[in-house]
């Protein structure tokens, strides 16, 4: 009687919470899931990472470059300040 009660318990045990048993199959399918997901995920990551750098180094060259055109601008009116300082003494002498 125990004994077909044990043996009750462990087949509905096994229906219930079967055990898995890992073969090579399973490891070398999760191998290459997981390939194929690090290689779609891979360069898109490394893309994104390429793309922010460069946007920064356009941004950094952007602001000087707004920088120099306003010098420039200074230095223009500075000229022809000048330019019309030498004009006026010119004619004065």
């Amino acid at each position: 009687m125990r004994d077909v009660k044990a043996e009750l318990l462990t087949e509905v045990d096994e229906v219930l919470a079967p055990k898995k048993k890992l073969d090579i199959t399973y490891l070398l399918y999760l191998l290459l899931g997981l390939t194929l997901v690090l290689g779609i995920l891979f360069p898109k990551v490394y893309l994104s990472q390429q793309i922010y750098y460069k946007s920064r180094q356009v941004a950094k060259l952007k602001s000087e470059y707004d920088t120099l055109k306003e010098e420039n601008k200074v230095i223009k009116a500075s000229v022809e300040a000048i330019k019309y300082q030498n004009q006026i003494l010119d004619t004065l002498f």
